[in-house]
């Protein structure tokens, strides 16, 4: 069974422009363009997951994001597996979005949908994100977790299930941790840890 990277879009893949669809203001983040190719090198399928609830407060609408998914292939220059969205928000203004749902992280069900649908092995798989509701979402979906510490999670309301298992920087760093793990004695990361505040909480 294949192995997979899900990854948040805004904030961990790209700058967070709050309900940005303009696919001329897209901005790599720092680490990111590094770290989907070491990570596509290695052999994982790359899938990101991201709650677009603009679609339901009427900011956008839904078809203006395959746009966004085209820039972002075409500026990672990496095959992605899956361009996985959740259009809702309880609170929407639209109705047909104005739902509670099971795809909206923190649930895991764009996970478990881009699970079955490229019969992923779960368990050997990441799910890398900026804020707190992406752990919770990867737990939830049986997956191990990495947080990137960029300043984007303010309220820190940890329970065991948004206790990510690993926490660092930027994309190029998580995967060098993944990297790492998965070959402990064969993988020379290209940072030096003993240098930075990288830990491992669960």
């Amino acid at each position: 069974m294949p192995k997979a990277i899900f990854l948040d879009k805004d904030g961990t893949l790209i700058e967070d422009v709050p309900y940005n669809v303009d696919p001329d203001r897209i901005v790599l983040c720092s680490g990111s363009l590094d770290g989907v190719h070491k990570l596509h090198q290695a052999g994982y399928l790359l899938i990101v997951i991201t709650n677009q609830s603009g679609v339901a407060r009427g900011y956008f609408d839904e078809s203006a994001l395959p746009a966004v998914e085209q820039r972002l292939r075409q500026m990672l220059g990496v095959p992605l597996a899956g361009f996985y969205y959740c259009p809702h928000h309880p609170e929407g203004t639209v109705a047909k979005y104005a739902v509670s749902c099971g795809c909206r992280k923190p649930e895991p069900g764009m996970l478990l949908r881009a699970a079955a649908e490229h019969d992923i092995d779960l368990q050997q798989s990441w799910f890398i994100g900026d804020i707190l509701n992406d752990a919770e979402a990867g737990r939830k979906a049986g997956c191990r977790t990495i947080l990137i510490d960029n300043g984007n999670e303010t309220e820190w309301v940890l329970t065991p299930n948004r206790v990510p298992h690993h926490i660092t920087t930027d994309l190029d760093l998580a995967a060098d941790y993944i990297l790492q793990a998965q070959h402990p004695h064969s993988y020379t990361p290209s940072h030096d840890y003993s240098r930075r505040s990288d830990q491992s909480v669960a």
